[in-house]
């Protein structure tokens, strides 16, 4: 990835290059800037670039891939403790489309298209700032410190954005499948949500979810960069094809989905409306293992697979096509 924060990467060039005399400090910088960017990229230099382009990015891929993370959280809420009311994915979408029509699909997807640009600003800002002091001095991430770095920023996005706008989303998924859905809209349902249980309404399962987003983004960050520096091998200016791209981006995804599927589940039990049956998160687990068995950690998976998989592989490719834009049009130091 293209550091947001390039200064600090560029500072080993002129260091090495002041011994060679007065041209090399700008030769030296030139190939720092090079060798920080792998697959020979225009720097992003501003963040803005880096918040708009997560933003659309994350945006588009919220609107293909949401019909699946709604399947995937009714079918985690479906409890076995309770008489199952869907028999498997197809079910599941052939109910709610009868009782609610094709937009039902789609209930939810409000709050997370809201959370989408502060989302990415918050987990690529902190990647990068984090792996700028990680990186060689040639400008090299390994896959080593790519799994650190992607941990802090997992963990920077669950409690900065993602832990209220998932618990939010769960409510209202979990609204829609009771007999009297309580919450209009977006607007109205947390709204209600804060009057009845205050501001920690909207941080139900902040343990579970800094688990689940710090070690998602840990393997997704360590897959990704393992596979760029395979592909690259020694040639740091080699161009990746967007579908090369998005074929690592797939992969990382689906490490990530067979990684930490068991702690989603988790969360999203965490974070419904029956959340008060759980005293922790740890008493959360207990209770599906004793109650449901080691099975119900992988429920949903095969739909949360095929939304994560896409979800990665969407972002990685349309952050960067839409940076590459942002370069030509918005010129920046």
């Amino acid at each position: 990835m293209s550091s947001l924060l390039e200064p600090f990467t560029i500072t080993e060039g002129p260091c090495r290059a002041s011994r060679q005399g007065g041209h090399g400090d700008t030769r030296g910088a030139t190939r720092s800037l090079a060798a920080a960017a792998p697959g020979g990229r225009s720097k992003i230099t501003h963040p803005g670039k880096a918040i708009l382009a997560g933003g659309i990015a994350g945006g588009i891929e919220i609107c293909i891939t949401f019909p699946t993370e709604y399947v995937k959280t009714q079918l985690q809420l479906d409890e076995r403790a309770n008489p199952p009311r869907y028999r498997g994915i197809g079910h599941c979408v052939k109910l709610t489309v009868q009782d609610h029509g094709v937009r039902g699909l789609y209930r939810g997807l409000s709050s997370l298209l809201y959370g989408s640009i502060p989302k990415s600003a918050v987990r690529f800002g902190m990647f990068e700032f984090l792996s700028n002091f990680a990186r060689s001095a040639n400008g090299k991430l390994d896959s080593k410190s790519s799994l650190l770095c992607g941990l802090g920023a997992g963990v920077a996005e669950a409690i900065l954005i993602v832990c209220p706008m998932e618990t939010i989303k769960v409510k209202f998924i979990h609204d829609q499948a009771s007999s009297t859905p309580r919450y209009r809209g977006f607007y109205h349902g947390v709204r209600e949500i804060i009057r009845e249980q205050g501001l920690r309404g909207t941080y139900q399962g902040l343990a579970a979810t800094i688990l689940k987003q710090g070690s998602n983004q840990a393997i997704r960050f360590f897959v990704m960069t393992s596979l760029r520096n395979w592909y690259l091998g020694d040639n740091p200016n080699r161009e990746i094809n967007p579908f090369i791209t998005g074929a690592f981006g797939a992969t990382a995804g689906a490490a990530s989905v067979f990684g930490n599927t068991p702690l989603d589940v988790i969360k999203t039990r965490m974070q419904g409306l029956e959340a008060h049956k759980y005293k922790s998160t740890l008493d959360c687990a207990c209770q599906i293992f004793r109650n449901e068995g080691p099975l119900a950690f992988y429920k949903g998976t095969v739909p949360r697979l095929g939304r994560v998989c896409l979800d990665v592989a969407i972002v990685f490719v349309i952050y960067e096509e839409v940076v590459k834009v942002l370069n030509r049009v918005w010129k920046t130091t």
